[in-house]
């Protein structure tokens, strides 16, 4: 899972709003009305791979990363210039399909994405020096980085199939609880995956500096993380004593347990939709986010 994840959640967001607002109109035949796919909707789900695809190339540029999914990246094959170039390219021909939709309040929840993006990428450049802050700015993080492009597209085909503000803001919530408990799977398979299944090195994060969840819940019980987080594991021996520590606590089962409860929130959220396939589909969504591989 993760290969167009994010179109195929707005596409089905779109679908189940539709039948949700049509569900008591009746068409001439006396059936239940049904609203079919707009083309704003097909554009905001292409808009959402393509946010995606332009932050994945800017990500590669800052972390240097080589490899994607076992493929060199863009500033691998071709240099840190000419990737930033192509992200930014993405995002300008994003910005016109955007602008084409001609809906000012669609305009605006999907430029709050890039705005979050940007935000989140500040934010994963520090630690907090308190232990008590460090989760809270953590969860923060993920939301801007991953799961505000998940909530703020599912927002926008809600907006467009002219739902109510209850309605446009199940959708938000939905996509905002399964964007984060997405990451949050990203962030266990880290640890207890190997490099072909990740499709990047493994302990990546850990090698960037970066404390994930797994590391935040392992530091609640072995308090000597907490100065490695500091330092960015930056020390000799750092990331090997912290995977050590990390496998011995409750880090990557307190993990789980927290994406499941994020994933029950989406189901609650979109169960008070009107019942259809596309609704089942995004229940059933939020049980492949935990059960996947990759």
């Amino acid at each position: 899972m993760g290969k167009f994840f994010r179109p195929m959640v707005v596409l089905l967001m779109a679908k189940a709003c539709n039948i949700h607002v049509a569900y008591n109109v009746l068409d001439d035949s006396g059936s239940k009305g049904s609203i079919p796919l707009s083309s704003s909707q097909k554009v905001i789900a292409m808009l959402a791979e393509m946010i995606h695809t332009a932050s994945l190339i800017h990500d590669d540029v800052i972390d240097k990363a080589e490899m994607r999914r076992g493929k060199p990246t863009v500033q691998k094959l071709w240099g840190q210039t000419r990737a930033v170039l192509t992200g930014n390219y993405i995002l300008a021909v994003a910005s016109i399909a955007l602008a084409r939709i001609r809906n000012e309040e669609v305009v605006t929840v999907l430029t709050q994405i890039l705005e979050d993006l940007i935000e989140g990428e500040f934010m994963q450049l520090g630690s907090k020096e308190q232990e008590n802050e460090r989760f809270s700015h953590y969860l923060k993080k993920t939301y801007k980085k991953t799961a505000s492009l998940v909530a703020n597209t599912c927002k926008a085909v809600a907006i467009i199939s002219q739902c109510s503000e209850n309605v446009i803001e199940i959708a938000f919530e939905y996509g905002k609880h399964i964007g984060i408990a997405f990451q949050l799977i990203d962030d266990l398979l880290d640890f207890i995956s190997n490099e072909i299944v990740l499709g990047k090195p493994a302990s990546a994060d850990l090698k960037l500096g970066l404390a994930t969840a797994p590391v935040l819940f392992a530091a609640h019980q072995y308090s000597e993380i907490n100065p490695m987080i500091m330092r960015r594991f930056s020390q000799p021996g750092d990331i090997q004593r912290t995977l050590e520590l990390v496998a011995k606590s409750d880090g990557v089962s307190s993990t789980l347990f927290l994406a499941k409860e994020h994933c029950k929130e989406a189901v609650k959220n979109i169960s008070q939709l009107a019942a259809s396939r596309e609704r089942q589909a995004l229940i059933n969504i939020s049980h492949r986010v935990i059960d996947r591989l990759k």
